[in-house]
């Protein structure tokens, strides 16, 4: 069965740095399309990054562009989201999924949170 666990988050002031981590297991992981989205108390699910399968290709929503990086490795099953000079509104619970033959994965989440 498809499995998708992400690990990292924590609580850091603004400024700060983190980096979240995916583990995938069940699929076939280099095949996939593999995404980082997050959603903040009382608001939608957002995207926040893209990379394709082969990691040639990345996207990412304005808010974090510069700032953040998705990357992967495929030889691990790992998914990537380093996040640089963290904001408060980066606050949000941080979702890994994929994309795979037509269908949509996702995982638990892991909480991030940027305070003072």
């Amino acid at each position: 069965q498809v499995q998708l666990v992400e690990s990292g988050g924590g609580l850091v002031q603004p400024g700060e740095s983190l980096r979240l981590s995916c583990a995938a297991s069940g699929f076939r992981f280099s095949s996939a399309v593999m995404r980082w989205s997050r959603q903040a108390p009382g608001k939608e699910r957002d995207l926040v990054a893209v990379i394709t399968s082969a990691g040639s290709s990345t996207n990412y929503a304005d808010s974090v562009k510069g700032r953040f990086t998705i990357s992967r490795d495929n030889a691990k099953n790992t998914v990537y989201l380093q996040m640089n000079s963290l904001k408060p509104e980066d606050t949000a619970v941080y979702y890994c999924s994929a994309v795979y033959s037509g269908s949509y994965y996702w995982g638990q989440g892991t909480q991030v949170t940027v305070s003072s």
